[in-house]
Formats: structure tokens, sequence, C-alpha cells
């Protein structure tokens, strides 16, 4: 990689966090949930399936992002991650599932064709105690 494109490439991950951070107010999210030791297998995985599977699986993997393993949501999609470890706060997952960001980006989004319903409170606030606790 020539050096221009490394530093576009290391701009550009400097940068997308602090974007998300002005484009959306935080203080709409959920708090997270105050339950010890969340972990993706336990409390995480059956949201996923519930809510997001339909479109982020090794069938339907949409925008390229999965999130049927562990391994796969902390790869992220085709945008890049979507969860950063320690901080829900500026994890995308959160702020799509949350649906406080752009409309475009809802997850699930409004008026699916699967009739999906947004995440709970309560589901938002587990994924982010998830998250928090370094997304396990």
């Amino acid at each position: 990689m020539n050096k221009i494109n490394l530093l576009t490439v290391v701009g550009t991950l400097c940068i997308a966090p602090l974007a998300l951070a002005e484009a959306v107010d935080l203080t709409k999210l959920p708090p997270a949930s105050s339950k010890p030791n969340v972990t993706f297998a336990g409390d995480i995985k059956p949201i996923f399936e519930k809510s997001c599977i339909k479109c982020h699986s090794e069938q339907k993997p949409k925008g390229k992002l999965r999130l049927d393993t562990l391994e796969n949501v902390m790869k992220g999609g085709g945008d890049g991650k979507v969860v950063r470890p320690g901080s829900s706060d500026k994890s995308v997952l959160i702020v799509d599932v949350a649906r406080i960001g752009d409309e475009e980006d809802w997850m699930p989004p409004k008026n699916n064709k699967a009739h999906i319903p947004a995440l709970t409170k309560d589901e938002v606030g587990l994924i982010r105690a998830w998250i928090d606790q370094g997304a396990k």
C-alpha cells in the first residue's frame, strides 16, 4: 500500500468514531443493563436470532454483515466494524438498533418486509452491557 493510501485509511479510521458522535445524540441511548457477565451465547445471540438473523446470516448477509456468531459480529461488515468492545456508545451497532441515528440505518428497518419490530430498550441496554463488558 502506498503512503497516500495508508494515510487515507488511517485518517478514515480515526475520524469515523468522531463522525458517529457528532451525527447522533447519544443522550437518547437507553442505559446499559446492570446485568453482570453478559455473554454473546447466553444473552445476545437470542436477541439477534429474533430480530437480526433474517437479514444478517450466512444465507443472507445484508451489507456483508453477519450476526450469527460472535466471530462474525466482531469482524463487522462491508462498512467496517460495528462493535467497539468496551465502548457501546461508540459502536455503530448500538446506534442502529437503538434507532437514534439516520432513519436509513435503523435496524431492524422501519416497515421491514418481515414485520420485525424494533428492539426494546431493555434489549438495547443488554447489548450495550455486553459491549461495555468487552463483547465476549
